[in-house]
């Protein structure tokens, strides 16, 4: 089975990403700060899609959604749906497993205010692009807030305007199911836009469209 193309830890693709991992680097030089690579197995039926490291999180510790509030409501949904198992401990090194899923951002590095540019996320595409053409069994693309949604649409060179964000909505885009959330963000579940019993639905659909159920 082949591995998806990855970025290596100075890519140099992106020049204000790189300034500031580089300040990241200087003021933080115990964190992960790089493109943090995708999680989850190779033969996963399931891609959720995420938009990109937080700067606490994932920029910190390595890992997607790992550290910041976002991954406390994604893997305790994933543990409880059954698409992960093991201890999640805002660690690389805990027990965490996913299951039959597998996570990738739209944009591997840490952006300024957590906003990417759109030259970043299209510069980027090519690693989502290579999760796509080298994960076989992924039927099922959970894509998590409108960014990612959008750059998944792109990935498929599908037309955002027929396809739009709209969280629980599924669209059948040639062999893949796109399926989109509000983003699991502390902003989101604060204000009240996402809850837990809503992403739960989600993912629980996602499940089954990926024949998981």
């Amino acid at each position: 089975m082949n591995t998806p193309l990855a970025p290596p830890h100075d890519c140099p693709l992106c020049p204000r990403l790189v300034a500031f991992r580089e300040a990241n680097r200087a003021k933080y030089p115990d964190w992960f700060n790089g493109p943090v690579p995708s999680f989850g197995p190779l033969t996963a039926r399931l891609l959720i899609a995420g938009l990109a490291p937080g700067l606490q999180g994932a920029n910190r510790t390595g890992r997607p959604f790992t550290g910041d509030w976002a991954g406390d409501l994604l893997y305790a949904t994933l543990l409880k749906a059954g698409l992960a198992k093991g201890v999640y401990d805002e660690r690389i090194d805990d027990t965490l497993e996913l299951v039959n899923c597998r996570i990738a951002n739209s944009v591997r590095c840490v952006p300024p205010q957590n906003k990417p540019e759109p030259s970043e996320i299209k510069t980027c595409r090519q690693f989502l692009i290579s999760e796509l053409d080298t994960l076989p069994n992924v039927k099922v693309i959970l894509a998590l807030g409108k960014i990612a949604h959008d750059s998944v649409l792109k990935t498929l060179d599908a037309k955002i305007s027929a396809h739009p964000f709209k969280h629980g909505v599924a669209y059948d885009i040639g062999r893949f199911t796109l399926i989109s959330s509000y983003h699991c963000s502390r902003y989101n579940t604060n204000t009240g836009v996402l809850t837990t019993s809503m992403f739960e639905n989600v993912v629980s659909k996602a499940k089954a469209l990926a024949g998981l159920e």
